[in-house]
């Protein structure tokens, strides 16, 4: 006999044997290898999920962080600028021997020189406090305070001239802010002398953009930023007190023009994220809203199955609302439309 034929016959029935029996343990084991695959799937979901857990809960110290500063940045200086600056602006409304309401163009740049005049003549006039008669002259005695719109404008002491910025959200008072301009002489540019305005608006900024080029723009400019910014923290302020119970881990900036927080127990996960244009806008112009994950349950004669949408999904009818609305109407524009905009999906999806 002929080993080598016979070692060669051998081999091929080893290899026969080998692939038969791979493929016999492919067959039977495939059912537990799909399994496995799917409860791999379902492990990444997992990890996934914690991964974005632990981003959220290190974000959410940040912000912590972040307010704690700056609060205790502007806690205890801020506030006895407020109490100083609210007593003497009291004062000097409290002295005035008229108010004066101006409508549209009824407030222009030769009424702001007017009142420039009017501190600079008050100023000289005590500086000739020797002279009696001029002490008791009746025009210059004339103490006079200007309401344009929700600002009071007011002569104070010292050659400055005092803004009052009166806040308002829907209708209601808010906050209220001092502004004091300065100027050495009626010919030379005003400064900012003080202020309570929030330090994380850009005061400074303003300031060297328009206070010299033109000042009423400037005081008008002011207004605006301060209504925008308190428009926007009221309203999220009232969707806090309307719907905490539904809303999770809600952050903002400073200045409320960036805005995040989650919808949730609406048998998903919607996040929600506002950007403002500007610091003057009480309306979002970059918005996403997105829901994840979305469980479709199907029906057949015998059988149930759950799908899950793979990925966030944009939520185009909530983003419409956010862009159109104040943040408490849409909130609840979104909430009330959400069960039927799930039940669309469902009709959609595969």
């Amino acid at each position: 006999m002929d080993y080598s034929d016979t070692d060669d016959s051998l081999r091929r029935r080893s290899r026969k044997i080998a692939i038969l029996g791979e493929s016999a343990r492919r067959q039977f084991e495939s059912p537990r290898e799909r399994s496995y695959g799917f409860m791999g799937d379902m492990n990444y979901m997992q990890e996934a999920d914690i991964r974005l857990e632990a981003t959220r809960s290190r974000l959410s110290n940040i912000f912590k962080k972040h307010g704690d500063l700056a609060e205790r940045i502007s806690r205890d200086s801020d506030k006895t600028i407020y109490e100083r600056l609210h007593k003497e602006f009291e004062a000097a409304r409290a002295s005035q021997t008229q108010e004066i309401y101006l409508e549209g163009e009824q407030w222009n740049d030769g009424l702001l020189a007017t009142i420039r005049e009017r501190v600079h003549m008050e100023v000289e006039r005590k500086a000739m406090a020797r002279d009696v008669g001029m002490l008791h002259s009746p025009h210059l005695q004339e103490r006079i305070t200007y309401r344009v719109g929700d600002k009071v404008i007011c002569c104070l002491e010292g050659a400055r001239i005092g803004i009052l910025y009166e806040t308002s959200y829907a209708g209601e008072p808010c906050d209220i802010y001092h502004l004091v301009l300065e100027s050495k002489s009626f010919l030379e540019k005003m400064t900012v002398l003080e202020h309570t305005i929030p330090f994380f608006l850009p005061l400074t900024e303003a300031e060297n953009d328009l206070l010299s080029s033109n000042a009423m723009k400037f005081i008008d400019y002011v207004g605006e930023l301060l209504q925008a910014y308190v428009d926007r923290k009221e309203q999220v302020r009232l969707i806090k007190e309307l719907y905490g119970n539904q809303i999770k881990e809600l952050h903002c900036s400073m200045t409320y023009h960036l805005i995040l927080f989650a919808i949730v127990d609406c048998g998903c996960q919607v996040m929600v994220k506002l950007k403002y244009a500007d610091l003057v806008s009480v309306l979002p112009t970059n918005v996403s809203v997105v829901a994840w994950p979305i469980q479709i349950r199907r029906f057949s004669l015998n059988t149930s199955t759950m799908n899950i949408l793979e990925g966030p999904t944009c939520l185009l009818y909530a983003e419409d609302a956010l862009r159109t609305m104040s943040l408490p109407e849409a909130y609840a524009e979104i909430v009330l439309n959400l069960p039927q905009a799930l039940r669309e999906m469902h009709e959609e999806s595969p």
